[in-house]
């Protein structure tokens, strides 16, 4: 029998604690080993036992949360989750943790109804899971009964078997999860201005993708928005799936755009990456690239051997540059992926791919 997963929760708010608690204890593979008020207390009980992950507040009084992280990964480097509120601020400190080395980003719980709570639940344990799997870098280097697993069918039925007249534009769609964030601003910071149009699902919660894509807009060559319905797909924008929402590529003539969409997780996640994937074999075919990234679980395995079959090129970020090689692994091997490559030898192929 394996070992349960360690946790440290550190927030200021008791509620937030205990909510965190209930959450994670509702998991078998889960326990909570402590829940500090501060990093000062943290630290302590870091002292009596190290954790296999710590839950960490973004804003706490007498240290915040990014001084907290920044000496976690400089000096004894754990997987550690920014866990935020869902404000301006609070977006923006969390993505420039993730910068410092955290893994994940989860929205504080809060009520709601039933479907959201176990939705939030199962989203909370994943990113536990999925963060004790993760290589934590230091600073200086950059059987509980859940949710049925659900398909993208329950969004859109299969494509057909017979691939799609190529058009004269190639469209890109990658997907990426734990580690995703970092390895995305590589990616799009390394392609030109008058790049192929990028469709991304990165798991993230909903109102920090705006503060994900406001941010890459402002260090990369290509235009990088959070995606709004009916957007056009077009060289030099990168379209970024909105959190909460699944993100589809449809196709009018020689026009792409893509589609917001709501409905239940798919592959334990909204957006999906199997969803999108999905869209682009069925609307684009062999005129698709398809990527996909770090990440735990086998969201997008599916649809990238759905895009394989309907004559795209597809690629996998290799295990050495991973923070989780899950969703990459999981594509190779169901015999969707073309090749597997160095994260920062993805962008150059698919530059060559799209001529």
């Amino acid at each position: 029998m394996t070992s349960k997963i360690k946790v440290l929760i550190v927030d200021d708010s008791a509620l937030v604690r205990q909510a965190l608690t209930e959450i994670l204890s509702s998991d078998p593979h889960i326990e909570v080993m402590a829940a500090a008020s501060d990093p000062f207390v943290a630290a302590q009980r870091i002292k009596e036992c190290v954790p296999d992950v710590i839950t960490l507040d973004v804003e706490m009084p007498r240290m915040d949360g990014l001084t907290f992280l920044q000496k976690i990964m400089s000096q004894h480097p754990i997987p550690v989750i920014m866990c935020s509120s869902l404000t301006d601020s609070g977006s923006e400190t969390a993505l420039k943790a993730l910068e410092y080395g955290a893994v994940e980003i989860i929205a504080k719980p809060k009520m709601g109804t039933k479907q959201f709570i176990e939705e939030s639940r199962v989203r909370i344990c994943d990113t536990i899971r999925a963060a004790a799997m993760a290589k934590p870098r230091p600073l200086a280097v950059r059987a509980h009964a859940v949710t049925p697993k659900l398909t993208a069918d329950v969004i859109m039925e299969k494509p057909p078997t017979k691939a799609m007249i190529q058009t004269t534009e190639k469209v890109v769609v990658v997907g990426a999860s734990t580690g995703g964030t970092e390895a995305l601003k590589l990616f799009l910071e390394m392609l030109p201005e008058n790049a192929p149009g990028i469709v991304i699902v990165q798991h993230m919660p909903e109102q920090f993708t705006a503060a994900f894509a406001k941010r890459l807009d402002s260090t990369c060559r290509v235009t990088v928005k959070e995606a709004a319905n009916n957007d056009s797909v077009v060289r030099g924008r990168v379209l970024i799936a909105p959190g909460n929402h699944h993100l589809l590529l449809k196709r009018s003539g020689a026009r792409y755009y893509v589609e917001i969409k709501d409905g239940p997780l798919v592959s334990r996640h909204r957006p999906s990456v199997d969803v999108l994937f999905r869209s682009a074999a069925r609307y684009a075919g062999r005129n698709a690239v398809g990527v996909i990234m770090t990440g735990m679980g086998d969201d997008g395995a599916h649809g990238m051997k759905e895009l394989f079959d309907a004559g795209a090129m597809t690629l996998a970020q290799d295990e050495a540059t991973c923070v989780v090689y899950g969703m990459p692994n999981e594509a190779v091997k169901l015999g969707g992926v073309h090749r597997t490559l160095p994260l920062q030898s993805i962008a150059p192929e698919v530059l060559r791919l799209c001529g």
